[in-house]
């Protein structure tokens, strides 16, 4: 009798969803936050254009040279051991912010959550260092921030890594060995969800030749300064560590922008 009842009960949902427009499943379960496609970066269409502000060798230490530009579907980053950012003891030449085609700049709420994804070459020339060496951030604009997450190319004794780096709660989110990743195109994707005293979140996946080598989440963070907060892209690095400096360069393309909304 109770199963014949419960058969019933169902039908009769079932009925109402049907006819009534109302799902069976919408009264069980909630609708789960979706990823929504806010930017691309198209270096072929757009170019530099794509991003709020270009800051290649901000200090104009070397007059005349570029070191940010596109080439063919990429953005290529060069940075050589001469270039220097004041107070001198540092390098920088990086992307900030993201600017539609129609020129309308977004930034990262309060609240909100955005999942950067993007592939990247990170060639031999470009070492991990005992002292930091950041391609990626995510800050507050304005001179002299600290950033609030920071993907690091670090020197531990003789072992390379890349590291996320939940830079204002003193935490990492993963790390990884280096060295098996430079040379080839890789793809990454960092989830940050925007907030203050333990309510941000990070979520990193790395992922080599379809290979899933990172998929880790760490919550409980403080991801948050002042109104607004952006992501920037490219070499940032010390200028200490100077048996590791070269040389180099780094490769983006595929650069999206998606809000869990």
């Amino acid at each position: 009798m109770k199963k014949l009842t419960f058969i019933t009960m169902f039908v009769v949902i079932a009925c109402v969803s049907v006819f009534g427009g109302i799902s069976v499943f919408a009264a069980s379960s909630s609708p789960k936050a979706a990823p929504v496609l806010r930017w691309t970066a198209d270096p072929v269409k757009e170019g530099l254009n794509a991003f709020e502000g270009v800051e290649d060798d901000p200090s104009h230490s070397e007059p005349g040279v570029t070191h940010i530009f596109v080439v063919g579907n990429t953005y290529r980053f060069n940075m050589d051991t001469r270039q220097r950012e004041a107070p001198g003891d540092r390098q920088r030449n990086e992307v900030k912010g993201m600017r539609t085609p129609q020129g309308q700049i977004i930034t990262i709420g309060l609240g909100e959550t955005w999942r950067f994804t993007y592939s990247m070459f990170i060639p031999p020339t470009l070492k991990g260092t005992t002292s930091f060496t950041h391609i990626f951030q995510i800050k507050r604009p304005g001179l002299g921030s600290l950033p609030m997450v920071t993907l690091d190319l670090r020197r531990s004794g003789t072992q390379e890594l890349i590291a996320l780096h939940a830079f204002t709660s003193g935490v990492d989110v993963a790390s990884t060995n280096l060295v098996p990743l430079r040379g080839h195109w890789i793809d990454t994707s960092i989830e940050v969800t925007a907030g203050t005293k333990g309510k941000g979140r990070l979520h990193w996946t790395l992922i080599d030749g379809g290979k899933t080598i990172v998929d880790a989440e760490r919550g409980g963070l403080s991801i948050w300064l002042g109104d607004r907060l952006r992501p920037k892209w490219g070499i940032y690095r010390s200028v200490k560590d100077t048996a590791d400096l070269m040389n180099t360069y780094l490769l983006l393309r595929n650069m999206q922008a998606y809000q869990i909304v």
